[in-house]
């Protein structure tokens, strides 16, 4: 494959993957845990390094998936208290990664680890970060990280498709009817957390924010039916990455950046013109109304 095939695939593989897990995330309204799980797992980099002193991806999606559990106990934890959950993620994720940044300052400065690499990414640099597989050949790391996590998530979605669909939509009678809702909850949120740092080395976490978010919202204004909102959010994600990356190469500007602009442009877009969520579409209907009356 060509550099620029390579570059649309990861960021095509990141507007999939973070657009249907951000779909659950936007069913339970925890949109905004998504963003601080997006940076609180930078802590758990930076620990499972301290701990392992390796970069090895296996290490970091553990320290991730670790770091990302940890907030949502400690926001549930503190919702619980009585403290708003607004509140709480503002707490959690500001106190947290704050914590990272520090740690990254004092023990992994000279280390290729930073958090202006992990906030912005370069997915321009992709390609040149090759491994050998079989068959295959020379394969960007990223892409092989991306593809892996991909799956996970799909069989696991597959596998609790029932338990993840009742508990995004009534967790009362999920808890009732004897779902394990807790189990779900803490395994949405693993997902979400390796999922992020999957995507960290390559696009950086502002790009995974937005599509972990756009692409859900974006397919949430489109269809009523839960099976089509996660296919939908998946192409809309992959729509935002081929569209922000000729976007960028046209303006010569950042891709992660022109793609997380297209994720909300496209958001936008359907937020005026849904042909039944949109902004026109309503107004529309609210105006025939009256007319009739």
């Amino acid at each position: 494959m060509s550099y620029e095939a390579w570059i649309i695939l990861t960021g095509c593989l990141v507007g999939i993957s973070c657009g249907v897990i951000g779909s659950f995330l936007i069913l339970r309204k925890m949109a905004m845990l998504a963003d601080a799980i997006s940076h609180t797992v930078l802590l758990g980099i930076v620990m499972a390094f301290l701990i392992s002193h390796s970069l090895n991806g296996f290490y970091m999606l553990i320290g991730a998936a670790v770091a990302g559990l940890l907030t949502a106990f400690i926001v549930q934890l503190f919702n619980s208290s009585g403290i708003q959950e607004d509140a709480a993620i503002g707490v959690v994720f500001t106190s947290m990664f704050a914590l990272g940044v520090i740690l990254i300052s004092l023990y992994a400065e000279n280390v290729h680890l930073d958090v202006e690499h992990a906030l912005m990414g370069e997915i321009a640099f992709v390609p040149w970060n090759t491994v050998e597989l079989p068959i295959i050949g020379s394969t960007p790391k990223s892409v092989v990280m991306l593809t892996s996590i991909f799956i996970l998530n799909v069989l696991l979605i597959l596998l609790f498709y029932k338990e993840f669909k009742i508990t995004s939509f009534d967790p009362g009678l999920a808890a009732a009817i004897g779902l394990p809702t807790i189990f779900i909850h803490y395994l949405l949120m693993g997902m979400v957390s390796v999922t992020t740092v999957s995507a960290f080395d390559s696009v950086g976490a502002i790009l995974v924010v937005a599509m972990l978010i756009a692409p859900g919202a974006t397919a949430y204004l489109l269809t009523d039916k839960f099976s089509n909102m996660l296919v939908l959010s998946a192409c809309i994600g992959c729509i935002d990455a081929v569209l922000g990356y000729y976007t960028a190469r046209y303006l010569d500007v950042s891709i992660s950046g022109a793609m997380a602009t297209m994720a909300g442009i496209v958001f936008l877009l359907v937020f005026l013109f849904s042909p039944k969520y949109g902004l026109i579409s309503k107004w529309w209907s609210q105006r025939s109304i009256r007319i009739q009356q």
